[in-house]
């Protein structure tokens, strides 16, 4: 009953704000144009606001499933008109917030002292608003600036409530939409409801960012604020205050002189750098997220926050995908085919040298051009229209991942349009491969299992005699088989003789019984004793048999 009545509120929503308006009716076929001029819904006027506001106000009143994906349309201004953009930009870090009291109330029940205790000073004006969360800035009673994140009241309900939702969709999709099964969308809900239930969590996003400072501890590529764990719970963080410009400002990072291009290409070496080296990489890297510390403007040092979404992969999806775009940059497709079809991404009976086509007619375009002149939104198309002639399934475990390079993609298109994509990230795979399967990394390897092995040897005495002793127990089973295996041919052998005896003495007895009858059935024999004889030997081979 409560997805019915969300499902309601839903509908109320899109149709208070006029959403139906942002729909592009030149696109669409005339019978479905002729439907949306006729529907109810435009009964509502369209008010005072613009296209972008309404879009906006209607994500921030269903809630946090819904500002979420707000924020990541926000990343992709070259797929958006600009006014929509500027208005879905606010999502980043400008919903609005709920009340310093509340606040207070689960900042004190949370750490169970009040808030005076706990902190020197606290603001009540929150720094920054989020769809689970939002920030106020303090000062502990050490001198130490800090940040209290603190989670929405009642946050878990509706999210519950939205999850259950898109579990009905999915589902719903999955029996009108038969082809939707290689999409698998009810596995790819249930990864987004466990990577939600772990942003609510406030200790895993603590542990998540501690986790990504280690990885990145005095590097000259990312910094990440730590975290103070005497003042983390559940529903509260405090984490060390940072300063530094927000991403998304453009012109204010030009004004400082900041090197842009150098800013870019380190923006897609922390991905990679993350995914590739570390196995462990932010998967809510939006603009409201990540800031630039511009002390150095030549070298400039990028800062994360909000640590609650994290990714991570399977060795062997992380093998095949380092593989696969190493192929895809070299524009080697017969091999990003053949990896495809290995890793069982694409239906049984591929043929490598159509997929490699397909994904050659779809690619080739987009190569040794700036971001700026390639339309991803025509390669995506084409990509899912391949992925659907060779049946090629959604792998639910990359999602996360896809998400993040969206993410990193349109910020990349912000900050450096002219960023050759391609040649900043060829090399740094080139590097990691050949440290994962070159000799060094090799030796890394072995030096790294090596005390494992160490710890193994005095047992490979025993494990040797238990191993002789298998394989004499299995030797036994061998000759065991083959033995009863003789027996079952010497019986097989035995009853097809045994039947031929049978059909012989039967012949012979009929025969000479025939033969002693008279010419009414035989014609008669030469000597009185001959039928005799026959049948003689008839009943001499039943009875042998």
């Amino acid at each position: 009953m409560g997805r019915f009545y969300r499902a309601i509120k839903i509908a109320w929503v899109l149709a208070r704000y006029r959403l139906d308006a942002l729909i592009p009716l030149e696109r669409l076929p005339a019978a479905v144009v002729l439907l949306l001029k006729f529907n109810p819904i435009r009964l509502f006027p369209l008010g005072k606001y613009n296209r972008g506001q309404r879009l906006r106000m209607a994500l921030e009143e269903l809630g946090p499933i819904f500002i979420k994906f707000g924020q990541m349309l926000s990343t992709r201004r070259d797929l958006l008109p600009e006014d929509v953009a500027d208005e879905l930009k606010r999502l980043q870090d400008q919903v609005p917030p709920f009340s310093a009291a509340l606040a207070k109330a689960t900042i004190e029940k949370s750490l169970r002292m009040p808030v005076s205790e706990a902190f020197a000073e606290f603001g009540s004006e929150s720094l920054a608003s989020a769809s689970v969360a939002q920030v106020h800035a303090a000062r502990l009673h050490t001198g130490e600036e800090v940040v209290v994140k603190v989670i929405r009241p009642g946050i878990h309900r509706v999210i519950r409530k939205d999850i259950q939702l898109l579990y009905m969709l999915a589902r719903l999709v999955l029996k009108l939409v038969p082809d939707a099964k290689r999409l698998h969308p009810v596995e790819v809900v249930a990864d987004y409801e466990i990577s939600l239930m772990d942003e609510l969590d406030m200790q895993k996003e603590a542990a998540s960012t501690s986790q990504l400072k280690r990885n990145f501890q005095d590097s000259h590529l990312l910094y990440v604020p730590a975290i103070h764990w005497s003042f983390t719970r559940r529903n509260v963080m405090v984490q060390e205050r940072i300063y530094g410009v927000p991403v998304a400002e453009v012109e204010t990072l030009k004004a400082q002189g900041v090197n842009m291009k150098k800013l870019a290409e380190r923006g897609v070496e922390i991905f990679f750098t993350q995914v590739f080296r570390d196995n462990f990489f932010h998967a809510d890297m939006h603009p409201g997220n990540i800031f630039v510390d511009t002390s150095k403007p030549e070298s400039p040092r990028y800062i994360a926050i909000d640590c609650g979404i994290v990714g991570s992969l399977s060795i062997q999806d992380q093998n095949y995908l380092a593989r696969n775009l190493l192929a895809f940059f070299k524009q080697d497709y017969y091999e990003v085919a053949r990896l495809h079809i290995e890793s069982g991404w694409v239906g049984e009976g591929t043929r490598a040298n159509e997929f490699a086509a397909a994904i050659r007619a779809v690619c080739e375009p987009i190569f040794e051009k700036p971001l700026k002149d390639i339309s991803f939104g025509q390669v995506l198309l084409g990509l899912f229209q391949t992925a659907r002639r060779f049946n090629m399934e959604v792998q639910p475990q990359l999602v996360l991942l896809q998400k993040t390079l969206l993410n990193i993609e349109g910020l990349g298109r912000q900050l450096y349009p002219d960023l050759d994509l391609w040649t900043t990230a060829k090399p740094f795979l080139e590097n990691w491969m050949k440290q994962r399967v070159g000799p060094r990394g090799i030796f890394l390897k072995a030096k790294e299992k090596l005390p494992d092995w160490l710890e193994q040897i005095p047992e490979l005495p025993q494990l040797a005699h238990e191993s002789l002793s298998q394989l004499r127990s299995w030797q036994e089973e061998q000759q065991g088989q083959r033995l009863v295996l003789q027996e079952i041919r010497q019986e097989m052998a035995r009853s097809r003789r045994r039947q031929g005896q049978l059909v012989l003495g039967v012949l012979f007895v009929l025969l000479g019984i025939f033969s002693g009858a008279g010419e009414v059935f035989l014609p008669k024999l030469q000597g009185e004793w001959q039928p005799w004889v026959l049948a003689g030997v008839g009943f001499l081979l039943l009875l042998r048999r």
